[in-house]
């Protein structure tokens, strides 16, 4: 990263799940790139729901030292075109701290 350039970090239980200097912020979420994604501590879920705007949201479970947080990311992998900026780009709930 460099000096100067402002980072956004996901956290939970103590482990950096997301870094970026490059966020999408839509309605108050941080979408990190998926390079800045720590894909090791996600599962995928078979969790899906649907934005009328984004399209089809799909889910990740977060497990870091063998606790579970249940679909606590979710990303758009086939936005509807007023969303593609975030296609692939993961975003974070239910207990992940954002700090920017």
């Amino acid at each position: 990263m460099q000096e100067g350039v402002a980072v956004t970090k996901a956290m939970w239980n103590g482990q950096i799940i997301a870094e970026s200097a490059e966020t999408v912020l839509v309605e108050e979420n941080h979408y990190f790139p998926p390079e800045a994604v720590n894909f090791d501590v996600l599962q995928r879920s078979p969790t899906h729901t649907t934005c009328g705007w984004k399209g089809e949201a799909s889910y990740y479970t977060i497990v870091v030292d063998d606790l579970v947080n249940e679909d606590a990311a979710w990303y758009y992998p086939v936005p509807k075109e007023e969303a593609e900026n975030i296609r692939g780009h993961v975003a974070f709930w239910k207990g992940v701290t954002i700090e920017d």
